[in-house]
């Protein structure tokens, strides 16, 4: 694509940022012109989130310089920043839990009349937006708190796109959503595009970057390695300038030998969401599970681990003729089960803690003695793991909330891989998380199954579940619409099974 202006909005220059122990930015220069989408690529902690929360004045420069349309511009604070037109919809969700969708999506600006919120004029507007990014179908009176993960995203992205500007950065706003809700964003952006707007575009998703952006930055270590526009850039050329090494030919999985069932849910029924799901898997086999935003793919995985009360239903494991009883996670833990949630700053990390503490938080009883914690044995453990899957951190005592969100999934990946479970579900864990450990986790996912493990894939990128997986259980509107053997799957066949249900209710 290419923008149909020149005219420069932002021009950054020698942008320089540290934290604790990391150069974050290192004298980094960016332009922004009108109409057009830059993106920003490179691993995680490169520096890309860093530049668009400094454009966005959440973050302060130490070093550089700014302009907005030729004119100086400091952004103090992103209240000034949001005055001048630049908006950022963050990786990490921000809403007010127990709000309205509607709410949160008019925060700053609710309508009113005579002194109160006007929720009819409120809820209308809301609606009016929502149904650009395919939540026509949800309550704007629905509080947030009872949305999942992938629809709280697109409420976050509403709210960016409700509100005029001149510069959008968006962090990873692909990271939760399937196919569909992806297409109803790009021809959102488009709009923007064609109204002037400038779109700051952050993803590890290589093949969004090179459909969506007009010119492309590639920063690694906190540097600028090119700028280039896409027309002359490639999927292999990005991923080479981004990690410095060529990854098209890394070996992907191939299927081992599977063994008896290790986890087999029968009638699974949660609510409305999940409606008697079957299904099993076996030791030494990858299972993923596909299915559009809301499909109930989180909620049948948080029921099998005790996370939500299921009304029915029983779970047999290791081939036992009796059903486990699961009632909480701690149940499922103490049955071998292990659940990486998509959700990992809310559920799955302690962020004021150490990287050490948070991987060594499931086996606490090997890293203590007599009732103390055993530092060097922790410290041991967690410079295992740091090393094992290239946890980017000045050291295992940088606290997590410290760490960029690639790195803090790796650390959650890191706890329960260390938990040595049997089964291991793992809800979308390459989000946020670039396209060099991306290979890292889908070898790691290989190994554990070799190892004779039982892992469960959920993620919406069918791309990488057709790369992974030795079967795909393919959810539609809370049921199991089909599940697909290796030789039998196809996109086609995946997305008709995804739609399935939702096209005859």
């Amino acid at each position: 694509m290419k923008a149909d202006s020149t005219t420069t909005i932002l021009r950054a220059c020698g942008i320089g940022k540290s934290f604790p122990g990391v150069q974050a930015l290192a004298g980094v220069d960016f332009d922004l012109r009108e109409g057009e989408v830059h993106a920003l690529v490179g691993e995680n902690g490169a520096g890309k989130s860093t530049l668009a929360r400094i454009i966005a004045g959440v973050d302060r420069p130490e070093a550089g310089r700014m302009e907005l349309y030729g004119r100086p511009y400091i952004a103090a604070n992103r209240a000034y920043a949001e005055k001048q037109g630049v908006r950022m919809v963050m990786q990490e969700l921000h809403l007010v839990a127990n709000l309205t969708v509607a709410e949160n999506i008019f925060i700053e600006k609710l309508p009113h009349k005579l002194g109160f919120v006007d929720y009819h004029e409120l809820n209308r507007a809301a609606t009016k937006i929502m149904e650009q990014v395919g939540l026509g179908n949800v309550d704007p009176g629905t509080p947030v708190r009872l949305l999942g993960i992938g629809q709280q995203q697109m409420v976050e992205i509403a709210a960016g796109l409700s509100r005029r500007c001149r510069i959008l950065a968006l962090d990873e706003p692909t990271a939760s959503l399937t196919e569909t809700e992806t297409e109803l964003l790009f021809a959102q952006i488009e709009k923007l595009k064609a109204n002037g707007v400038g779109i700051i575009y952050i993803s590890h998703r290589i093949e969004e970057v090179i459909r969506i952006a007009d010119r492309v930055t590639v920063l690694r270590d906190g540097k600028v390695i090119s700028t280039k526009p896409t027309s002359e850039l490639s999927s292999s050329a990005i991923v080479r300038m981004m990690v410095g090494r060529d990854l098209e030919h890394e070996q992907l999985r191939h299927a081992g030998e599977v063994g008896g069932a290790a986890l087999r849910v029968e009638e699974l029924t949660q609510g409305d969401k999940v409606k008697n799901v079957s299904f099993e898997v076996c030791r030494g086999e990858i299972l993923g599970v596909a299915g559009l935003m809301g499909s109930g793919r989180t909620e049948t995985m948080r029921a099998v681990f005790g996370a939500d009360r299921a009304d029915a239903g029983e779970i047999y494991l290791y081939g036992q003729s009796e059903p486990a009883r699961i009632g909480s996670p701690q149940d499922a833990v103490r049955n071998g089960i292990a659940f990486l949630t998509e959700d990992r700053k809310e559920q799955g990390l302690l962020l004021s803690l150490p990287v050490r503490a948070n991987i060594s938080l499931m086996r606490l009883r090997d890293t203590s003695r007599f009732g103390w914690m055993d530092v060097s044995c922790e410290r041991s453990v967690a410079d295992r793991y740091v090393d094992a899957i290239s946890i980017r951190c000045s050291s295992i005592e940088q606290t997590v909330a410290e760490l960029s969100g690639g790195n803090q999934q790796k650390v959650v990946i890191a706890k329960w891989i260390y938990k040595d479970c049997d089964v291991l579900i793992f809800d979308e864990p390459t989000k946020g998380i670039d396209v060099g450990a991306k290979f890292e986790i889908y070898n790691m996912l290989g190994d554990l199954a070799d190892k004779g493990k039982a892992v469960i894939f959920v993620s919406s990128d069918l791309k990488e579940l057709m790369a992974v997986c030795d079967r795909i259980m393919v959810m539609s509107a809370g049921l199991v619409a089909a599940t697909f053997g290796r030789d039998e799957w196809s996109r086609e066949k995946i997305m008709a099974a995804a739609l399935s249900e939702y096209a005859t209710a």
